[in-house]
């Protein structure tokens, strides 16, 4: 039986979402370099081993009405980085791509955006950010775009519009992974009825032990399996526990998603520099292993750690 270092590196291991090409730009950080702030960089991931990193280029409602220039930017960051790394990394269009990155030693980068402020309300921008790389779309942040309602408008009790609904449509048909993270209740339901493929939530938790908007309840985490969806757990401390979070309560999430649903709808979605701080017990993705470690004390097998790890994500990976 292997350790918890052993099993981590022998795992496939996948975050379906970091901020860190924002906080490149914000902290005046490089992706080849160890930096003493933040959580994510080349040498860190090496060490955290990360096989494979999604990585957002994330767009805010203050980026209207020039969201698209702002994504574009971002994506410019993203490729100038992978071509400063081109050694240790390389950009992920198909599953083909990936193999070869995973082949090759290399971290895969998979370029998503944050936000469908992005698409400035035209199905045509989508395409084209298809054909520079992009493969998944948060479709919403917290607020309203064009596509939906993002969790702070709860009140309006609004799901897709029908631009939204053409978008997941249309995701489904480029094989585009969607993402509900972020997205208001009755947006989230709409997405389970009209699209025809497994969606995600790239870093969601459970509301049932931490009530925050973001986190998902147990009838949309029982919903989103049953459609064969993945549930990135999110390291966010205001995500996990109210009061106390660090790993073990981290840890207590993927136990009742377990229970729910099964070990076979769960992912990494860390969130990393996205957020402020750090969750006690896993301070940057240098600290992952840890997080194996705990599951096996959970008691969990090790061929269900390697699903949460990563290999649950690489099966809906493998349509791209």
């Amino acid at each position: 039986m292997l350790d918890g270092e052993q099993l981590h590196r022998d795992s496939i291991v996948v975050d379906a979402h970091c901020d860190v090409l924002t906080a490149l730009e914000q902290e005046k950080r490089r992706l080849s370099e160890r930096s003493r702030v933040g959580h994510v960089d080349l040498p860190r991931l090496k060490q955290g081993g990360v096989n494979v990193q999604f990585f957002a280029a994330f767009i805010s409602p203050a980026d209207r009405p020039r969201a698209v220039a702002r994504a574009l930017v971002l994506i410019d960051r993203f490729y100038a980085a992978l071509a400063e790394n081109a050694r240790e990394m390389m950009p992920v269009k198909s599953f083909s791509d990936l193999q070869e990155a995973l082949a090759g030693g290399k971290v895969a980068a998979l370029l998503t955006i944050e936000g469908g402020e992005a698409l400035n309300g035209r199905i045509e921008v989508l395409r084209m950010y298809y054909r520079l790389g992009v493969r998944c779309l948060t479709l919403t942040w917290n607020h309203r775009n064009e596509i939906g309602d993002g969790v702070f408008e709860e009140r309006t009790k609004g799901g897709l519009t029908r631009f939204g609904v053409a978008v997941v449509e249309e995701m489904n048909r480029l094989n585009m992974l969607v993402d509900v993270s972020h997205l208001a209740e009755p947006g989230f339901w709409d997405v389970l009825a009209v699209s025809k493929k497994p969606v995600i939530a790239s870093h969601s938790n459970c509301r049932k032990l931490c009530a925050h908007p973001r986190n998902l309840t147990d009838e949309q985490l029982k919903a989103l399996a049953a459609a064969g969806g993945i549930v990135g757990l999110c390291f966010y401390p205001a995500f996990v526990h109210p009061d106390k979070p660090d790993l073990n309560r981290l840890l207590d999430h993927v136990d009742h998603i377990a229970g729910l649903a099964g070990v076979d709808y769960i992912g990494l979605g860390s969130d990393f520099d996205g957020f402020q701080g750090a969750l006690p017990g896993l301070e940057d993705v240098s600290r992952l292993p840890v997080l194996t470690e705990g599951l096996l004390r959970r008691g969990y097998r090790e061929e269900e750690i390697r699903k949460i790890l990563g290999g649950n994500f690489l099966r809906l990976l493998k349509e791209l």
